[in-house]
C-alpha cells in the first residue's frame, strides 16, 4: 500500500528556503531637530542647548524630546518597532542611549552605530539596529571635503554594512548634507561634494559587489531634481531600461505632488528627507526588495500643527528660534518595508 504525503505549497517553501513568506523588514530615517542634551561640551558650540542659555533647554524640556520622537519611532509599524533606524541632527552618543532606554524603543534590543563628526556644532548622524534582526559587520565615515574652502567642516557621510537574519547582506549610508541657510544656489557646491564623495563610495561598493543591496537615507538640504541627487549622485525614477549602476530615488515621484514633503518653508513644501536604493532591491524578488512606490511620509495628526500665516499643517516643531514650541522636530520622518 502506497502512502501519498501531500505537503501544502507554503511548507514546501518553508523547508526549500528555511523561511516563512511574508517576512518583513522596515528602515526609518528621521531628522530629530537638535536633539542635544543639556549639558554645555567646551569643544562644541552647543551653548544655545543648556539650561543657562536664552532657549532654557533644560532636563524637563530633553527628556520631553527624548519621548516624543520615540513615540513616532515606535508608530511606524502597527504591531512591532523598525529594524533599522537613521537619524540626523543629534550631538553624541549619549542622547541616542538615552533614546532607546524610552518607551517603546526599549523593547527594540537597539544598538547604536555613531561617530563624532566634524561640525562645528557637533550635530552628526547615527544609525540604529535591532540586534536580533541586523548582526553588524563594519562601519566607517566619509568625510566630505570642500576643495574651495579647507578651512570648512561639515558632517561625516555614516556607512554600515551588515546582515538581516536570514543571511542576506545589506548596506547604508546615513547623510546629513550642507544646509542651504546661507543661500540655495550659493551653498549648492557643497552638497555636490557631498554627492561625489558619497557616489565615490558608492562605486567602489558595487565594484566588488555588483549585485549589492544599498539604501542611501538623509536630509540632502536638496531635492530629488537638484543637480546634486539627479546629475551627481545618478539617482532617479527611471522604471525602464535604467542600468545597474542607477539609483532609484524612492522619493521622487512623491516629490511632484502638489504639497507633499518633509519639511515647510515659507510656504513650499520641500522633499529634503529622502530614501535611494540600488536596483537589486527592486530587482530581486528572491529576495528583500521594495517597489517603485515603497517610499513614505510618516505623518500622524499629533505630529502636526498648524500654520497660520499658510494655513497648512506642517510638522510641529520644537523651537522657532528661541521660542519654544514644544513640537517633536521640523521634518517629517521617511521610511521604507522591504518584504519577501
Amino acid at each position: 500500500m502506497k502512502v501519498i504525503l501531500i505537503i501544502p505549497l507554503i511548507i514546501l517553501s518553508v523547508l526549500v528556503y528555511g523561511q516563512k513568506s511574508g517576512q518583513k523588514f522596515t528602515i526609518i530615517f528621521y531628522n530629530v531637530e537638535n536633539l542635544f542634551d543639556t549639558d554645555d561640551d567646551p569643544e562644541k558650540e552647543d551653548e544655545e542647548f543648556t539650561p543657562d542659555s536664552e532657549r532654557v533647554w533644560d532636563q524637563e524640556k530633553y527628556e520631553k524630546k527624548l519621548e516624543d520622537i520615540a513615540r513616532v519611532l515606535g508608530s511606524v509599524k502597527s504591531s512591532d518597532l523598525p529594524e533599522i533606524i537613521g537619524l540626523c541632527e543629534i550631538e553624541n552618543k549619549k542622547v541616542l542611549d538615552d533614546l532607546i532606554r524610552i518607551k517603546p524603543l526599549n523593547k527594540g534590543n537597539y544598538s547604536v552605530v555613531h561617530s563624532e563628526s566634524p561640525d562645528r556644532r557637533g550635530i552628526d548622524v547615527a544609525l540604529l539596529y535591532r540586534k536580533d534582526e541586523f548582526s553588524l559587520s563594519k562601519y566607517k565615515t566619509i568625510p566630505v571635503i570642500f576643495p574651495f574652502d579647507s578651512t570648512e567642516t561639515t558632517r561625516d557621510i555614516l556607512y554600515v554594512s551588515g546582515k538581516v537574519k536570514d543571511g542576506e547582506s545589506f548596506h547604508f549610508f546615513v547623510n546629513h548634507w550642507s544646509s542651504r541657510s546661507q543661500g540655495e544656489k550659493e551653498t549648492e557646491p557643497k552638497r555636490i561634494y557631498a554627492a561625489i564623495a558619497l557616489r565615490k563610495e558608492v562605486d567602489a561598493l558595487m565594484n566588488r559587489e555588483p549585485r549589492a543591496k544599498i539604501l542611501i537615507m538623509g536630509d540632502f538640504n536638496d531635492e530629488p531634481t537638484n543637480r546634486s541627487i539627479y546629475e551627481m549622485l545618478i539617482a532617479n525614477n527611471k522604471r525602464k531600461n535604467a542600468s545597474d549602476r542607477e539609483l532609484y530615488n524612492l522619493m521622487y515621484d512623491l516629490h511632484n505632488i502638489d504639497n507633499t514633503g518633509t519639511y515647510f518653508y515659507r510656504g513650499t513644501w520641500n522633499m529634503l528627507d529622502q530614501l535611494i536604493v540600488s536596483q537589486s532591491l527592486l530587482r530581486d524578488r528572491s529576495g528583500y526588495h521594495t517597489d517603485f512606490n515603497g517610499g513614505k511620509i510618516l505623518k500622524e495628526q499629533w505630529m502636526l500643527y498648524q500654520d497660520q500665516q499658510f494655513k497648512e499643517y506642517v510638522p510641529n516643531r520644537t523651537y522657532s528660534g528661541p521660542e519654544y514650541y514644544g513640537g517633536i522636530s521640523d521634518h517629517f520622518p521617511v521610511y521604507v518595508t522591504f518584504v519577501k
